[in-house]
Parts: structure tokens; sequence; C-alpha cells
């Protein structure tokens, strides 16, 4: 049996998942391999490195700096959420990212992202702890029009939920048959069609695939959501989701509504505890 970890995505609702991850590293629950989307990948990584509570703080931390997130960094820069600053000064300089840790850890981490030249999910294995790393990662969470494309590794790529918001279909294909699956949307919700589609027309034109795969984004979604409902019917995955549509938009800068996200994931995982140690065991 290998047991998997799958995280949705969701850019600040991420952090209901950092609050449940913290509560389970500080269980101790080991997990075989991890995959996450966006947002997944951008909090879930302190999983492999063994680092409960570094999420909350650094976005807590620079909620309000313009150097973190700002519309400063998107007309300078092309991303709102600065790349070098977020994703490569923060762990070396201000809140250190335990490379050691995340490469002695032996559970997989794969992050999800789209190929904006084909509209198809790449599905990043990561062992390294190193600026290629950070860059896949940051790759994952890059969303269209909030970010420019990202070139690595001869790909051209963005946020990986548009091609695949919650992977556990791909997981359980490569043998992760006993998943702990966390959503970022309530039971019940229900993915609407794109709204800023002919923005996206402009700003993506280049890539013809990856507009196509935007604008099926829903019904993709959608897809997988009954997907996920069929294995937690079945006893393959257990999921975890928030009670009520989270306090949250896709971007803050108010330290305390980020805190009270967290918060709402730390009680949930505090709840749901005792069942993922049965149902991983």
């Amino acid at each position: 049996m290998k047991k998997g970890l799958v995280l949705e995505g969701g850019a600040m609702r991420g952090l209901f998942t950092a609050g449940i991850l913290d509560v389970m590293m500080e269980a101790g629950i080991e997990f075989d391999g991890m995959i996450g989307v966006s947002a997944g990948a951008a909090f879930g990584c302190n999983y492999k490195s063994r680092q409960p509570g570094r999420a909350i703080r650094y976005n807590t931390r620079f909620a309000k700096d313009k150097r973190y997130c700002s519309l400063t960094s998107w007309w300078k820069t092309g991303d709102l959420y600065n790349a070098d600053f977020g994703y490569h000064v923060i762990p070396t300089q201000y809140d250190i990212f335990d490379d050691k840790a995340f490469e002695e850890n032996p559970m997989e981490f794969y992050a999800v992202c789209t190929d904006v030249e084909t509209g198809k999910a790449v599905y990043k294995r990561l062992e390294k702890s190193d600026h290629l790393t950070y860059d896949w990662i940051r790759a994952s969470a890059s969303m269209p029009l909030a970010s420019k494309v990202v070139e690595l590794e001869g790909q051209k790529v963005l946020d990986g939920g548009v091609a695949d918001s919650i992977p556990l279909e791909f997981f359980e294909s490569i043998g992760y048959d006993r998943n702990i699956v966390i959503l970022t949307q309530p039971d019940g919700y229900v993915k609407e069609r794109n709204r800023l589609m002919p923005l996206m027309r402009i700003s993506l034109r280049k890539y013809p695939k990856m507009i196509e795969a935007i604008d099926k984004r829903h019904l993709m979604y959608n897809r997988e959501l009954v997907y996920v409902y069929n294995a937690e019917t079945e006893g393959r995955a257990y999921v975890i989701r928030p009670e009520e549509k989270l306090p949250i938009g896709h971007i803050s800068h108010n330290p305390e509504e980020m805190r009270h996200v967290y918060e709402i994931g730390r009680k949930s995982g505090e709840r749901h505890l005792e069942r993922i140690k049965k149902f991983l065991e």
C-alpha cells in the first residue's frame, strides 16, 4: 500500500490546507508521496522539508510588502507575486527553506503545471531543493493573467490547476492507492466557466491550446470532483473539505484574514486527525 497526499490549489485558500498540513506534521504522519497543484505545491513543499508553521509565517509577514505581491510587481515584472523575491529571496534569506531536510525526506514530491503549448498537465517530480525546484513550484502557482509564462527545461508552463486541478486519478495511476485529498472548496461546489475568457484570449493569444484548456477548465474540474467523490465513497480516498466557503479571495494583504483561514484549517485537521490515522493504517 502506497500512502499519498493530494493537494488542490486555490491561491490564498491554500492557507486552509496549510493549517491541516501543520496538524498532520505535528502528529508525525508520514506519506510515501505528495502531489500539489498551485498553492498546494507552494505550501505543500513544507511538508517534505518538515517545517510546520512556515507557510502562514511568511505569508503574514510579507502580506503588505510590495516586494511580495503587488500591482507594482505585476507592472514591473509581469508577475503579481514577485518571482525572485517570493521564490528565491524569502526562502534563502528571510524564512529559510530547509533544503537538507527536503532532500533527505524519502517522500516523493510532485508539482503539477500546465504546458501552455499543449494545454496538457506536466507532473514534475522534484527531488533536489535548488533554484530550479523553486521555479517549478513557482510555475505551478503562476496564474494566467497574474503571471508571465515560465520557461523551464525546454517547456513553457503556467498554473497546474488549468489542466489538472485535483490530480487524484494521476496519483492512483502511478501506484498511490491510499490517498488523503485536501480540497479548498466546500461540498456541493460547482465550478463555472471563467468569466475572464476575453482577457485570457488576448493575453495568451500565442497559445491556442492553453486558451482551450482554460475555456474548458470548469468541465474538467467538475468531472474531477465526481472522481474524488467516487474514490471517497469506495474507500480509496479520505477527503477533507472546508465546511463552508472560505472567507478569503485569491489574493489577500490582510494578515488577520490569512490567520483566520489558517486556523479554520487547523481546526479541521484536528477534527479529522484520528480518522486520518485510522484510514492510513
